[in-house]
């Protein structure tokens, strides 16, 4: 079953706002399919609190967007170029111990949270992953909150999580990850700028059960899944929000 989402879709190059696919906005069949790796440091001793796992992907998945090697003549550029033409896939994938240390090899850029880490690697085709990342799991992450998230703070956007959906943790951080890349293509150049400078400043937070059909028919950049994974094709995620203004 799908849940709540409205009936239209949109090109999420080509809409402000409205409801964003992630599988199959203009993809071409000549063409390759790409993949945004992202992968989540977790230790058995020591591992990261889910929420701060999903602002940390999040926030990497806008750092990998906005960086000078994405853009322009940037040696990342026409490949970010050709992810973002066809679909926005992520993939979501964990390591520990050596395997950390081999993926922090490979061209990437690692983003930092309070207490989660988060390699974000340029796109690669579905079918040609790097043996250093093809051999981790990607089924399965699951992490916890030890305590009650913060209310969000003046200035940081906000990701809304659907509450009707059970999904793994790394799901979710691929969701939210959409949700972010969504947000930054429906802002200005100086809101853009702003955000980046200021450091990618959001809160993830799962919405209550009785706001989510406002907030999914509201107009504001939303993610509709492929499917691929654990969850019903065409299922809304994640509600994205501007920057709360500050007072």
């Amino acid at each position: 079953m799908r849940a709540s989402c409205p009936g239209t879709t949109h090109s999420a190059k080509k809409a402000v706002f409205g409801a964003w696919q992630t599988g199959g906005v203009s993809s071409s069949d000549d063409l390759p399919e790409y993949v945004l790796p992202l992968v989540v440091r977790v230790e058995k001793s020591e591992p990261p609190a889910r929420t701060d796992a999903l602002e940390t992907a999040a926030r990497a998945v806008l750092v990998m967007l906005s960086d000078d090697r994405s853009v322009g003549d940037g040696e990342w550029a026409r490949v970010m170029r050709d992810w973002q033409d066809a679909r926005i896939r992520k993939v979501v994938r964990r390591a520990r111990g050596g395997e950390w240390r081999k993926a922090a090899l490979l061209p990437g850029i690692t983003v930092t949270g309070a207490t989660a880490e988060v390699r974000v690697f340029p796109p690669v085709p579905l079918d040609g992953w790097p043996k250093e990342l093809a051999k981790l799991q990607v089924s399965g992450t699951e992490l916890d909150d030890t305590g009650e998230p913060a209310p969000p703070a003046p200035g940081q956007a906000l990701l809304w999580l659907n509450p009707e959906l059970t999904m793994s943790t790394g799901k979710e951080m691929a969701q939210v990850g959409h949700g972010a890349q969504l947000l930054w293509w429906a802002m200005t150049d100086a809101d853009r700028a702003a955000w980046r400078e200021a450091g990618f400043p959001l809160a993830v937070r799962t919405a209550h059960p009785d706001r989510w059909a406002e907030l999914a028919g509201s107009g504001r950049p939303l993610v509709r899944d492929a499917g691929f994974t654990e969850i019903a094709p065409g299922s809304c995620t994640v509600v994205a929000d501007f920057p709360l203004q500050v007072n």
